[in-house]
């Protein structure tokens, strides 16, 4: 039987990359597994050819010769399809069907080094402490190595023996369909060793569940939602993989009289009828506790807008500070004396009625008309 020409199993031209020759073998791995078309020889002899296929144009050398000699060039090489022999189709096939102990790969995971797992820690602080800084002290919850065993789970003295299930190889073998699916050792969890003897504080685990008292150094400036890492803080890496790392996540209370806008903040001050009116100077509170004092204008109207400058938020990790914006809201008063009600009737008596309606303006006229 003539075979099929290997680029044209995996539907790819001759030139292309190892990127698009592994996505054209993972989609068609994926249409043809024999898990996924149980008892469909014409599924399972696809499968074998993509593979076989596969194997080939992903090995530099047999590619360069398949290239040049066709299928005659690889005769006695080794072509013939063997699933055990790619290294990588753990990879390939683990992201896909959950597989990744099949052909190998599971063992060779377990027992490589790993990295920790990050932790996050949510911290709330104060308007006034987000404004200007501070040093906070959290306690984290986390796993650390049992310092009884130094991490190994066993009992000091005790060592360990070799695993009676997988006789040391930290995986065993099954045959399934045409495969020979090699799975990590679930007694030994791929380490090939047991414990002799569990650590009696540990209870052989290893780690111990333990309250890490920490430092925070919080910037000026920061805001809500700001994510501060403090690294090497997080879970221990598994088999001598480095720890992960801590991120704290700020949650900054409201303040009562300031609002924040990036590192601008905005205040609203009431002032009565007379001091809009005539102007005055008033004292407008800072965030830090004091006052500056602010030249109101004669005929200030509710609503009107004055900056003070740098009485705002420090710029974070730069330098500066926004600004204090004061909004004005003229307040009438409810309720008045005699003596108030007569100066008020006095002074209606000299002030125009403008009670007509205000003229719009241009833009309110176009969209009137258009409605």
């Amino acid at each position: 039987m003539t075979k099929r020409d290997y680029y044209e199993i995996l539907g790819i031209d001759r030139s292309a990359g190892d990127g698009e020759l592994k996505s054209a073998y993972r989609k068609l791995a994926l249409q043809y597994h024999p898990d996924r078309n149980p008892g469909n020889h014409e599924a399972e002899e696809k499968f074998k050819e993509a593979a076989e296929a596969y194997g080939v144009l992903s090995d530099p050398q047999k590619r360069a010769t398949y290239d040049r000699f066709g299928h005659q060039g690889l005769q006695g090489a080794g072509a013939g399809f063997d699933p055990t022999q790619f290294t990588d189709f753990g990879d390939i096939l683990g992201d896909l069907f959950g597989l990744g102990d099949m052909f190998g790969g599971g063992a060779r995971r377990r027992t490589r080094a790993q990295r920790g797992e990050d932790l996050r820690y949510d911290l709330e602080i104060d308007f006034e402490d987000a404004a200007f800084g501070m040093t906070a002290e959290i306690q984290v919850p986390r796993l650390e190595a049992c310092k009884r065993c130094g991490g190994k789970g066993a009992e000091p003295g005790s060592g360990t023996v070799t695993c009676p299930t997988c006789r040391g190889r930290g995986e065993v073998v099954y045959q399934q369909s045409f495969l020979s699916i090699r799975r990590t050792c679930g007694q030994c969890n791929g380490s090939g060793e047991t414990i002799r003897q569990h650590c009696r504080e540990c209870h052989g685990e290893g780690y111990k569940q333990v309250e890490r008292k920490l430092k925070v150094n919080i910037p000026a400036g920061v805001d809500n939602g700001t994510r501060m890492r403090l690294s090497h803080e997080g879970q221990p890496g598994l088999n001598g993989g480095p720890t992960g790392d801590l991120y704290v996540v700020l949650k900054v209370r409201e303040h009562p009289f300031f609002e924040r806008r990036d590192s601008d903040l905005h205040c609203t001050i009431p002032v009565n009828v007379a001091q809009a009116a005539l102007g005055a100077e008033i004292a407008v509170p800072t965030l830090g506790g004091g006052s500056e004092l602010l030249k109101i204008p004669e005929g200030a109207q509710s609503g009107s807008r004055f900056r003070i400058r740098n009485q705002g938020i420090s710029h974070v990790n730069g330098h500066g500070r926004g600004d204090l914006y004061v909004h004005l809201e003229v307040k009438v008063p409810s309720k008045l004396s005699k003596a108030q009600r007569d100066l008020f009737e006095k002074l209606r008596e000299t002030l125009p009625a403008e009670n007509e309606p205000a003229e719009k303006g241009i833009f309110d006229k176009v969209k009137d008309y258009f409605m």
